[in-house]
């Protein structure tokens, strides 16, 4: 054997080990880190925020009901004036306002109609007040009395739901909403972390839940529509790696 073939085998064998020592190196520290991977706690984190409604939509309908069919419609004019001097009182312009869907039934062209009709013609009206100004709607809406005694007859073949309220302004808190929500779970996540006797780490996974709006009381069975003062709410789901 030559000599410069004897040094060749021997860098040969220490490139072979200092390769194998690397690759458990790599190994080792791969290992380790899926470790620290593992380690992770999910929190969620929540936030909430009142707020009001800044919009009122409001429908109201009304009916006429008599044999001659131009005295039905006399008597909806009648009641649409009434009607917008009922609003114009409680700060509701015209500009607020807009007639909608004019329903004229002839009861006798009924086909599945059986017995006696007291009036033929029913004419219903809608005027649909939609306003910033909820306040104003809150106020009309609880004297809706006097148009009962004025003789507007609320109803007929439309329904009247009352004022729906609406929160128009939920992309100008988003932001914050959000920070508050991320901000709450990672003190859960901290008090986990330090009761299990390691340090938090970065966030692994984030997920932001719906936001929802809800009625401000919630009590049973009452509608967040209906209700001025509302509850904003939002909940984040967080993964924090937790370090040793």
């Amino acid at each position: 054997m030559s000599q410069s073939s004897g040094f060749a085998k021997v860098v040969a064998a220490i490139v072979v080990a200092g390769g194998m020592a690397a690759s458990g190196w790599l190994v080792g520290t791969g290992i380790e880190n899926m470790r620290a991977l593992d380690r992770y706690v999910t929190v969620k984190g929540l936030a909430e925020r009142d707020v009001k409604a800044d919009k009122a939509v409001w429908p109201i309908t009304y009916v006429a009901t008599y044999d001659v069919l131009q005295n039905a419609q006399a008597k909806i004019d009648a009641d649409t004036n009434t009607l917008f001097e009922f609003l114009a009182s409680h700060g509701i312009g015209r500009e607020a306002t807009e007639l909608q869907n004019l329903q004229v039934t002839d009861q006798l062209a009924q086909s599945y109609r059986s017995g006696p009709i007291e009036s033929r013609y029913i004419v219903n009206q809608t005027i649909q007040v939609r306003t910033d100004d909820v306040d104003a709607v809150v106020a009309a809406s609880q004297d809706i009395g006097k148009l009962l005694q004025g003789g507007v007859v609320l109803g007929g073949q439309g329904y009247n739901p009352g004022p729906s309220y609406l929160f128009t302004g939920l992309n100008d808190i988003k932001p914050e909403m959000i920070a508050a929500a991320t901000a709450n779970a990672r003190e859960a996540a901290q008090q986990f972390a330090a009761d299990s006797g390691g340090e938090l780490g970065g966030i692994r996974r984030a997920t932001q839940g719906l936001f929802q709006i809800l009625a401000a009381d919630g009590a049973p069975n009452m509608m967040e529509a209906n209700q001025i003062n509302k509850t904003v709410r939002v909940v984040t789901t967080m993964e924090y790696l937790i370090r040793d």
